[in-house]
């Protein structure tokens, strides 16, 4: 029966023996109470054990009523009081827990939000739009314009095109590769390609090339930074996604010594710097960045680029067209960096399609937004009409002040 209860029933004598055990203390403790020391005190040779149950269950009541009412009172004392608009936000919120909002967490983010006047209600990146707006009706706050960000990678050397110091045979992990003297590529600033960043993305919006490099899948990425945090190069960045023309190159080593390290990194020749209309690129540290204040991406450093080391994101550039509303002032002809439109002054021109290179120069710089074709065309028909609009207003106001 012993091994019965030892081998098939384990949880059984577990329980019996608890329960011995808890009986066996009940009744010395409650028994030492009736117990007397010194003389004149009279001991009991027996012991009523429904008396002893009693007692014990009546002091342990009492015990448990006692701290019970004083833990009660306690937790009224010391309450409390939470926003119930804390909860609320905290259910519209991503729940990604990345970080990108500059804390811990999901749900301190929305204390943050509700109990701080300071606190913008669309810093949760992975919920969008959607989350932001649902933040700002919920605290009452007013949500700015959130302009769209992704992750970019600052390199383009791959396997194939860069070259290494050593054979890496250890753990397929950037951060473990890079213990290893630093890494094995002979470009101390490139990506290593082991995927750490790919493992780390919590959308899945990572994936690495048949040449060992991340690819950013546009329609996954929220922008949340756990990438750009994992790679211990820090060729990865978050930045606006309108701003499509970027030096993916993050050496800032000499230009031979990157010619020879990466068939395809910046060596600060400073071309892009002379054909850029805008001034937006800039040589630093034997590195070109580009300025994206001031950039208009309009890709003509792209097309000049002797090492392709600045890259395109806009997949296809549609081309200019002049439209009936040209005057034929002659100013598209003057700003066209590859002489595509031509014609007779005041008379309407055209724009050689073989030659156009879509950079929306001449679309900007037309006084009358005859251009049409070029990706940034809405973008100037809105300013010109705002400014049209603001004239007509202009010379409205002064109308009656004339009049008086």
């Amino acid at each position: 029966m012993l091994d019965y209860l030892i081998n098939k029933r384990p949880n059984l004598l577990t329980s019996a023996l608890l329960l011995f055990c808890t009986f066996f203390l009940l009744l010395f403790c409650s028994s030492v109470l009736y117990a007397g020391v010194g003389a004149g005190v009279e001991a009991k040779e027996s012991v009523n054990l429904i008396e002893v149950l009693k007692f014990t269950a009546i002091f342990l009541a009492g015990l448990s009523a006692v701290f019970g009412i004083g833990l009660a009172f306690a937790a009224k004392k010391f309450a409390v009081q939470e926003d119930p608009r804390i909860d609320q936000v905290s259910e519209v919120l991503a729940h990604a827990h990345c970080g990108a909002c500059g804390f811990a967490g999901c749900r301190q983010y929305a204390e943050a939000v509700v109990l701080r006047p300071e606190i913008a209600p669309n810093l949760c990146t992975p919920g969008g739009k959607a989350s932001a707006e649902a933040v700002a009706r919920i605290t009452g706050k007013v949500m700015a314009q959130l302009e769209p960000k992704i992750a970019r990678v600052f390199c383009q050397g791959g396997i194939s095109k860069s070259m290494r110091r050593f054979k890496y045979e250890g753990i397929a992990d950037c951060k473990a590769a890079i213990l290893a003297s630093g890494g094995d590529k002979s470009c101390i600033y490139g990506c290593l390609g082991y995927g750490t960043c790919s493992r780390a993305c919590p959308f899945g919006a990572i994936i690495m090339s048949d040449d060992n490099l991340p690819v950013i899948n546009p329609s996954k990425c929220t922008a949340c930074g756990k990438c750009a945090q994992a790679c211990p190069v820090k060729v990865i960045e978050i930045l606006p996604m309108a701003k499509e023309v970027l030096v993916r190159c993050h050496s800032k080593d000499k230009g031979p010594v990157t010619r020879k390290n990466c068939q395809i990194g910046c060596i600060a020749c400073g071309i892009c710097v002379k054909v850029c209309p805008y001034n937006a690129p800039s040589i630093t540290s034997n590195l070109s960045r580009i300025d994206l204040d001031k950039c208009k991406v309009c890709s003509l450093c792209v097309t000049k680029c002797p090492t392709k080391a600045i890259m395109d994101y806009i997949p296809r550039r549609s081309k200019a067209f002049i439209s009936e509303k040209c005057i034929g002032c002659h100013m598209c002809a003057k700003v066209c960096p590859v002489n595509a439109p031509a014609g007779e002054l005041k008379k309407r021109h055209i724009i050689n399609q073989d030659q156009c290179i879509g950079c929306g120069i001449c679309t900007s710089k037309c006084p009358v937004v005859a251009i049409s074709g070029t990706f940034n065309y809405n973008e100037v028909l809105q300013a010109y009409e705002e400014k049209k609009a603001a004239r007509e207003k202009a010379k409205a106001e002064q109308q009656p002040t004339a009049n008086a």
